[in-house]
């Protein structure tokens, strides 16, 4: 930090807010800390009695704050998001429109490594609104070497970007009941107008409700029925635990392509299932859905409406933060469930 000259200033960095006072109309910062002096500024300057300042001096080899903000979230930007003008030394970066944020996590630590540079983000597979702030830059001086800044555009450049945001589509959903209490008529379903609302929280469209009793061949014959009516996705509830009447899992496998998981490690929503038919995805909800407000369903559901192919790494990763906590108040997504 440096006591100059006005005359002398143009290109240095302010060290400090620099008030104005209008007698009777305002009082306020004039030029903020970090601001770069221009020829345009040393008139202004003058007129408000400051003929020195208190400076940073930048040379080549060094950025300021507002210039290193701006550089690593253009590096660090993927599809969906865009990024804000500087304020204070901080870009923002947010979302294009709704939908799933993606953090590269293992990119977001390495720049994070870098000394004096930070880069924060919300969680992983965190649905997001329409210009919501999703993550935000920033180095830790007012000025910093260069190399730190092309060390985390270098990483982003040769790894890929790291904050992103797909789009949510309306895929077309089927559900199907199974249970023969229900087929029979013996109990009324309670659980189809459960996931209509599901379904229609996330915004994708309801082609219809089928209803099988405890046997295969009858819930495959639902599942091809709901494929015939355009499904993309298929919800099949009931008759997903280890009871002898519990066929439902039987079904879907001898329907699928290929199953990826019976089973998840999140709770509730142990007896989950996952698979697919072709193009068309099939989720086996357990019980747990009709009297839980938030379950796995709500994890994975709004991964496959952003048509994500999931695998089995992708349901068994749900393990760490997979514990629900049961809150009083469920604030579900803005809680840690199944943000891996």
């Amino acid at each position: 930090m440096k006591k100059i000259k006005v005359e002398n200033s143009v290109g240095t960095v302010l060290a400090h807010d620099l008030t104005k006072i209008v007698p009777g109309k305002f009082k306020g910062a004039r030029f903020k800390k970090g601001h770069i002096i221009t020829k345009e500024d040393i008139e202004i300057l003058k007129d408000m009695g400051k003929n020195h300042i208190y400076s940073f001096v930048v040379d080549e080899s060094k950025l300021h704050e507002n210039q290193s903000a701006i550089r690593m979230g253009k590096a660090a930007i993927g599809n969906g998001v865009y990024t804000t003008e500087p304020s204070e030394g901080k870009v923002n970066i947010k979302s294009k429109y709704k939908g799933l944020l993606k953090v590269n996590k293992s990119i977001l630590k390495r720049v994070n490594d870098i000394d004096l540079i930070m880069l924060a983000t919300l969680h992983n597979n965190t649905i997001v609104e329409k210009d919501q702030k999703v993550a935000a830059t920033r180095i830790i001086p007012l000025v910093i070497e260069k190399e730190k800044i092309e060390v985390f555009e270098n990483i982003c450049r040769n790894e890929g970007s790291i904050v992103s945001v797909k789009p949510m589509y309306n895929l077309k959903t089927g559900i199907i009941v199974t249970g023969s209490e229900v087929y029979c008529g013996r109990i009324k379903d309670k659980f189809g107008d459960i996931l209509k609302e599901k379904i229609d929280t996330y915004k994708a469209e309801y082609v219809g409700i089928k209803y099988a009793p405890d046997d295969p061949k009858e819930i495959s014959k639902a599942i091809l029925e709901l494929i015939d009516m355009g499904a993309e996705v298929i919800l099949a509830s009931g008759g997903m635990s280890v009871d002898a009447d519990d066929v439902t899992p039987s079904a879907i496998r001898d329907i699928s392509t290929e199953v990826i998981s019976y089973g998840s490690p999140v709770l509730p929503g142990s007896m989950f299932m996952v698979a697919y038919k072709e193009g068309v995805t099939i989720l086996g909800i357990p019980g747990c859905a009709m009297y839980h407000k938030t379950t796995v369903f709500d994890v994975i559901y709004p991964r496959v409406l952003a048509k994500e192919k999931l695998s089995k790494q992708d349901i068994t990763s749900l393990a760490y933060g997979g514990l629900c906590m049961n809150c009083e108040v469920c604030n579900y997504p803005i809680c840690p469930l199944g943000k891996i």
